[in-house]
């Protein structure tokens, strides 16, 4: 991570304070490159090392090209023009060009040879890596002067002492970049950026390690590159320039002793692998060739100090402005949002670059954990799923990100090559930093004090072996996963770099079932031996049975087998408990109204618009709905398969077990009424199980939906209709109000519509072109909507038109609400012409549309005419006196439809009154108050009209009871109360 990794051999035993004094003391401005992509470490996972990089190497003396000889110059413009680099350039850059899965979502402009942003690189020194850094907080790190910051291109440059570096360690923590600025330089090199070197070749120290057969150093390279063939006869026998690269020296278990490796200076000479690489880190194998070594902080003391040149640390990002480009050249590419309309996508994309720039200038904790390269990937990836997924089902998972981030940075790496458990980095962060999760999670804090640490990391070791892994892990992995904390007054606990991460190693822990009490620790181990043992000591009663008939033996062995029998029954309980958390954290009663864990993680990156929280003022309760979902998608088959891969194992069995455990808690729960946004998380939580057969049953159970008032992005939209889709029921009614739905929307939620009764899509800003979807899916045969409420959209006279097209065809709609749409006479008009060839509607809302007398007269014509149409809402819209009295006089009674248009009827109060002002009342907050304030002046006037008009006293205080409620109303709205 940015802040330098501190050796821990010289902390004292139990001081996690003193991680955080590794920080890099440096801050520098990096130069930028238009060619290589920042991606994750995936060098790991290249079989032939990596590419080339920039120089500064191992020592010796000053003298580096004999310039007087005109022979070697020749020789070496003709090996540099030779068809077999140029060849090996090719296949090299092929290869390290390739871009994962994981990066191909931005685009398909988005390429390794189009946007890098170099990373801070420190010099630094052997007597700094052993000795600890000053206490240093990530602020006094972002103002460090630049003094030690070294260009990758400077690297092989003379040192201090004015030797020539021909050997360069190049060390950093993980995810610090330092697999993805070895592919640049490869890269780099290939295209003629790199003049220096003529001929780069790397090597992948973890290929290098399963190989123990001798070989010689020619033999290695040709049987890596077959295009060198013509060139290897050639090392050590010309001025030619190369630069070998060895990637990941952790890998490999090097002897510098005499005793261990012996001398070898013959490139055709078989020996070890591990022979190879510490003869040419001696010099003494090709002695003119440059060294590139590659490692994390644990594995620099290796290589003896008298064989390095120059020690190179990688900071990082530790210049936020480096952050900013990375987050604009990746956010910013051509196809990023997936969409063939650029205009408005690239507006979005810029956006998001400013939003998340603001944020970081803030300095806040989201800027402390872009100092790593694989943390901006995350936050940049993160945000790609979040704005541009709009494939149904979408295209992959949270969770998905969150895996396959670990798997970029970590690709089934072991803790420590020399130690003999061989236990993956990914599984010992599950035990440990999982352990520390999960108890934040349960207490419900995100900060965590040195105590906190050595009660998970320390309180266990018991042998010289764990306390090893535990020194490594700290010099290594730990900063990748926990920072200071940059709050006022916690300067001196730590938390998760990324806040979801915690919840992301929690859900890993208790799923990997390493939640366990010391009985049940006890009681495995024991069935494991038990079980083993069984086998063995059957054969031997076996035999001793048929010399001496002793009955007991037999018994006796049943008994052996009874407690393994016992022990998988226990199991199953565990199995149960992991269900039982899961539910129980997915319906928190206390997490019921916060925002939906899509919005949780928008703002966590991007910040919250408005004024800054107070120093002074307590923080909002920690929130953790992320943890039952990322437990729930742990679980689906992907996830464990790369989480295979990383050395954590999750067997089918156990993710069936919990599955079917989850049936009795989960499913059981959603049934009872969530709020919107919780209900987001469940189907969110549906999602991300990616169990289909699951799905469907707790699908079946939901025949409300309500989502009101829940911001539906295209990824929501995603998940909603794929979750959806994996049945056919019907829904009685969707809840959509206020869900800034728009034409793209509608389109990715079509097939869940189609199958909607209730279908409430108030308040969406829905014009013309979503009307055109809407025609669509009412003139769909398979759709069965029958209550379609659209007010408060701008529908307009365009709109109108397309509706009325749909309510010519439509046989499944019987209310149909355009309350407050814009739609004027001209609309109303054509929704009237096109209104006789409707069977079905019963009811018609167009009330707040500003339409006169004449077509409101017109429409109430050709209502009572229609078969069904028995009730026509018009109140709220320019009706004179006139035109109320000709309304008037098309009562129920005498031609079957009831125009609502005031709260009076003649010298009597209309019957639905209480409906009227309850429309007005609930659309307030979204209408013209002027507007509204002149309406209930002019019914007040009428109602007062009325009452003086009829002698009937009864009549008269039904009269003054609702001039009463809207003098009520007319009075909260004029002092602003509503």
């Amino acid at each position: 991570m940015l802040w330098a990794m501190q050796r821990q051999s010289c902390l004292p035993w139990g001081s996690w304070t003193q991680l955080r004094r590794s920080l890099p003391g440096s801050r520098g401005t990096r130069c930028v490159y238009l060619c290589a992509a920042s991606v994750p470490g995936e060098l790991g996972s290249v079989p032939v090392g990596l590419g080339c990089v920039r120089y500064q190497g191992g020592s010796q003396e000053h003298s580096v090209q004999p310039s007087s000889s005109r022979h070697g110059l020749s020789q070496l413009r003709n090996v540099a023009s030779s068809d077999a680099i140029k060849k090996h350039q090719k296949s090299l850059s092929a290869w390290f060009s390739h871009q994962p899965n994981e990066e191909r979502q931005f685009g398909p402009s988005f390429s390794l040879n189009a946007v890098h942003v170099d990373p801070v690189i420190r010099e630094s020194s052997l007597e700094e890596i052993l000795k600890p850094s000053p206490d240093l907080t990530i602020q006094n790190q972002l103002q460090q002067s630049c003094s030690q910051v070294i260009s990758l291109q400077n690297l092989f440059d003379v040192d201090a002492c004015g030797r020539q570096v021909k050997n360069v360690v190049l060390y950093g923590t993980v995810g610090t970049g330092k697999s993805t600025l070895i592919k640049k330089m490869v890269v780099d090199w290939c295209h003629g950026r790199l003049p220096r070197f003529e001929l780069v070749i790397p090597f992948s120290c973890e290929d290098l390690s399963h190989s123990h057969a001798s070989i010689s150093l020619r033999r290695l390279i040709t049987k890596k590159y077959q295009h060198l063939r013509d060139v290897v006869p050639m090392l050590g026998t010309s001025n030619l320039r190369v630069l070998f690269i060895l990637n990941g020296l952790e890998r490999l278990n090097l002897d510098f002793r005499l005793a261990g490796t012996e001398l070898c200076c013959d490139p055709n000479e078989p020996v070890p692998p591990s022979a190879i690489v510490v003869n040419l880190l001696r010099k003494y194998l090709l002695p003119e060739a440059s060294i590139i070594v590659t490692t994390r902080p644990s594995a620099v003391r290796r290589i003896p100090g008298k064989y390095v040149g120059r020690y190179a640390e990688i900071c990082g990002f530790s210049d936020t402005n480096l952050q900013k480009l990375y987050f604009q050249m990746r956010l910013s590419q051509p196809g990023c949002s997936g969409e063939d309309s650029v205009g408005s996508s690239s507006g979005e994309q810029e956006n998001l670059v400013e939003m998340l720039s603001r944020n970081l200038e803030r300095h806040n904790q989201i800027a402390a954990a872009c100092f790593l390269p694989s943390y901006c990937w995350l936050v940049c990836t993160t945000l790609h799923f979040l704005y541009f997924t709009r494939t149904v089902p979408p295209s992959q998972t949270l969770t998905g990100i969150y895996t396959s981030f670990l798997r970029l940075n970590f690709s089934g790496e072991v803790l420590d090559s020399t130690d003999p458990t061989n236990i993956s980095m990914m599984k010992y962060v599950a035990k440990t930093v999982g352990k520390l999760a999960y108890e934040g999670v349960m207490s419900r804090k995100t900060c965590f004090s040195e105590d906190d640490l050595q009660q998970c990391f320390e309180v266990e070791m018991k042998t010289e072996s764990e306390l090893n892994l535990l020194e490594v892990f700290r010099s290594d992995v730990f900063r990748f996963f926990l920072t200071p904390c940059v709050q006022p007054g916690k300067e001196h606990t730590f938390v998760f770099t990324i806040p979801a991460m915690q919840e992301y190693l929690a859900a890993l822990y208790v799923v990997l079932g390493e939640k366990k009490t010391l009985a049940q620790r006890v009681g495995k181990e024991l069935s494991e031996v038990i079980g083993k043992v069984s086998e063995d000591v059957a054969v031997v009663l076996s035999i001793i049975s048929k010399v001496l008939p002793l009955r007991f033996l037999p018994v006796l062995f049943n008994l052996l087998k009874i407690f393994p029998r016992y022990f998988s029954r226990l199991s199953g309980k565990d199995r149960d408990a992991i269900a039982h958390t899961m539910a129980e954290e997915l319906f928190k009663e206390e997490d019921y109204y916060n925002d939906d864990v899509l919005d949780q993680i928008n703002s966590s990156i991007l910040g919250v618009e408005g004024p800054m929280r107070h120093p002074d003022e307590a923080p909002d309760d920690e929130v953790f709905e992320l943890f039952p979902i990322f437990m729930g998608g742990i679980l689906s088959r992907r996830n464990r398969a790369i989480l295979e891969q990383l050395g954590c194992s999750i067997k089918n069995l156990a993710a069936f077990e919990i599955a079917k455990a989850m049936k009795k808690t989960v499913i059981r729960n959603s049934r009872k009424g969530l709020p919107p946004s919780e209900l987001m998380d469940y189907l969110f939580f549906l999602h991300e199980f990616q169990n289909e057969r699951f799905t469907a049953e707790a699908i079946r159970s939901l025949r409300t939906v309500n989502l009101s008032s829940v911001k539906m992005t295209p990824l929501k939209c995603s998940v909603l209709a794929s979750v959806m889709g994996t049945t056919c029921h019907e829904v009685e009614e969707l809840n959509l109000t206020s869900c800034n739905l728009d034409t793209s929307s509608l389109r990715i939620l079509f097939p869940v519509l189609l199958r909607c009764k209730a279908l409430h899509l108030q308040l969406n800003s829905l014009g013309s072109d979503a009307c055109k979807e809407i025609r669509n899916l009412l003139l769909h045969d398979k759709c069965v909507v029958s209550n379609l409420r659209l007010a408060n959209n701008p529908v307009g006279e365009q709109g109108a038109q397309y509706l009325a097209e749909a309510l010519a065809g439509n046989c499944s709609l019987t209310y149909l609400s355009l309350l407050h749409t814009a739609l004027g006479d001209r609309g109303t008009e054509v929704i009237a012409q096109h209104l006789a060839k409707n069977q079905h509607l019963q009811e018609l809302n167009l009330g707040y549309n500003s339409l006169t007398d004449t077509a409101a007269l017109h429409v109430v014509e050709v209502a009572k005419k229609h078969v069904t149409l028995d009730k026509v809402h018009l109140y709220f819209n320019d009706i004179s006196e006139d035109g109320k009295r000709a309304l008037d006089s098309l009562r129920t009674d005498r031609d079957g439809v009831r125009a609502l248009v005031f709260l009076t009827a003649g010298t009597d109060v209309s019957e639905y009154w209480s409906n009227i002002l309850n429309v007005v009342q609930r659309n307030l907050p979204f209408w013209d108050r002027e507007r509204v304030q002149q309406h209930l002046a002019l019914i007040l006037q009428d109602l007062e009209s009325s009452r003086r008009q009829t002698a009937n006293p009864w009549r008269k205080a039904k009269f003054l009871r609702v001039e009463s409620e809207v003098k009520k109303m007319l009075g909260k709205l004029q002092r602003g109360m509503l």
